[in-house]
């Protein structure tokens, strides 16, 4: 009997309990943390331990992922770079700059709602959208 691994449970697991934000903003990478920790009182930092590769057309396309755990939670934020010299982690959301996922603590309403509407407010964001799961197609490769 062979055993097989199933990839799409996985992934279904690792979003279990998440909340999904899809950012577009003109603003680069390092300005836009820069303005999430100034407005937010966040402290997001690059994270390259868990960096996403991706290798596409014999190329390597490297995927920054910031990340921010909250005080006294175990609420953790990550903050996915989308586009990597004209290569997209999830290409289906080509028109969203960054993916912010909230894991591994229940975020509710109030302040999902609250983290919109202040990233919303800076200054070069042009989008806030709200995602589910099940709208992304390529879920394994946000999976780290």
């Amino acid at each position: 009997m062979k055993l097989r691994l199933d990839v799409d449970e996985l992934n279904d697991d690792f979003f279990e309990e998440t909340r999904i934000l899809g950012i577009t903003t003109t603003l680069k990478n390092y300005q836009f943390c820069m303005q999430l920790n100034t407005n937010l009182g966040y402290d997001f930092r690059l994270n390259p331990e868990l960096e996403i590769l991706l290798r596409r057309k014999e190329r390597s396309y490297f995927f920054s992922i910031y990340q921010f755990k909250e005080f006294n939670s175990p609420l953790t934020h990550y903050l996915y770079q989308n586009q990597y010299d004209g290569e997209y982690l999830l290409p289906e959301f080509k028109h969203m700059d960054f993916l912010w996922l909230m894991k591994y603590d229940f975020v509710d309403d109030d302040k999902c709602n609250w983290i919109k509407q202040i990233v919303r407010n800076l200054t070069g964001v042009q989008l806030v959208a709200e995602m589910t799961p099940d709208q992304i197609k390529n879920k394994g490769n946000m999976v780290f």
